[in-house]
């Protein structure tokens, strides 16, 4: 597999401050919520103590009001930190209590979590919590060894747990109907001006110091073309050419993953992002790397042609294409993340 070069440039964990203040307990978990996955690399996320509870807040700053205009995406973002902090939370041997949405009045308010009781963390809470560090995103080519039926069972059981329908598909003819559709997702926004330069907006040269965005690294160009990538994006109509880099990686990948909900409310939303942190947790832990193909799900038309697929009950929420890399492809680097200081907004009174 791909050497991966783990978090340690994004932040030093250090040493859980057992016995600490729950500020202190925070601020040490909060180094893990940051390196969940979000649209863009934007992070969407900020973070308040308040008497002694973590309050997790929408950034409605780093919204990205042309490919997800009613922030559905950036809530998911938000569930995918939410879901990390979980996690770091039960191997540290806290419970958690997370309540959802707990002021109708303030929508930006997406959950108030506690730490909850002392627990006894499961082998399954360290497995998730050590892939923390494995887990990126590959957009290169995946091995052809198909992945275990048992594995895809467990990651359909871990996305209902929390709150998500999974929906995987390794059948070619499936795969060629979701192919067409990512094809025609990419024509469809590379040639709107508005898109391309809101994506060129989040794209960084290799060299960046900037903590967010998408290097260029991470889709796997040289210094050089991550310099002039912006401009080039910007500028250039590139939908008939991605799309076909994107159906091939489509029709190639062992499996298709089209994670749903029963509704379309940020409440699902949230459960989504948290559904497919764990899941892709789950799948690193066995080995397993994915990538997303959200763009059939970020065009309404599109977006309907796919819920047929899936029989046209629940509302898709993410694309996923997931598999094993290639064992002679490049090093998996990880992208930026902000640090604790940078999204810890303040902290209000202590109990």
């Amino acid at each position: 597999m791909n050497a991966v070069q783990p978090y340690t440039l994004v932040e030093d964990t250090g040493s859980f401050p057992r016995g600490g203040t729950e500020e202190q307990i925070w601020r040490f978990l909060l180094r893990y919520a940051v390196r969940a996955p979000s649209g863009h690399n934007t992070q969407p996320w900020r973070f308040q103590i308040v008497d002694g509870q973590l309050h997790l807040y929408a950034d409605r700053g780093r919204r990205l009001p042309v490919v997800d205009p009613d922030d559905r995406e950036l809530v998911m973002s938000c569930g995918a930190a939410l879901a990390h902090l979980t996690v770091a939370l039960r191997h540290f041997g806290y419970a958690g209590d997370v309540m959802p949405f707990p002021d109708t009045a303030d929508p930006d308010l997406l959950a108030v979590v506690g730490l909850g009781q002392a627990r006894t963390p499961r082998p399954g809470d360290h497995q998730l919590f050590r892939a923390i560090d494995m887990r990126h995103t590959h957009r290169a080519d995946f091995e052809t060894r198909p992945v275990r039926r048992q594995t895809l069972a467990q990651l359909e059981r871990d996305t209902h747990q929390a709150g998500a329908t999974l929906h995987a598909f390794t059948d070619d003819e499936t795969k060629k109907a979701i192919a067409t559709l990512v094809g025609a997702g990419d024509r469809t926004q590379f040639d709107d001006a508005d898109f391309r330069h809101e994506l060129a907006g989040w794209i960084r040269p290799n060299r960046t110091r900037r903590p967010d965005g998408m290097p260029g690294y991470a889709f796997g160009i040289s210094d050089l073309a991550s310099v002039l990538g912006p401009t080039m994006v910007s500028t250039f109509n590139t939908g008939a050419t991605q799309a076909r880099k994107d159906e091939h990686l489509v029709r190639t990948a062992p499996a298709l993953m089209v994670l749903s909900t029963a509704g379309d409310t940020p409440a699902d939303w949230l459960a989504a992002g948290g559904a497919v942190a764990v899941l892709l947790l789950r799948a690193a832990a066995h080995g397993l790397a994915a990538s997303f193909l959200n763009q059939p799900i970020e065009v309404p038309p599109l977006r309907v042609r796919l819920g047929t697929l899936l029989g046209g009950v629940d509302s898709p929420q993410l694309l996923l294409r997931i598999g094993y890399a290639t064992t002679d492809g490049p090093t998996v680097r990880p992208t930026p993340r902000r640090t604790v200081a940078d999204v810890l907004t303040s902290t209000g009174p202590s109990s």
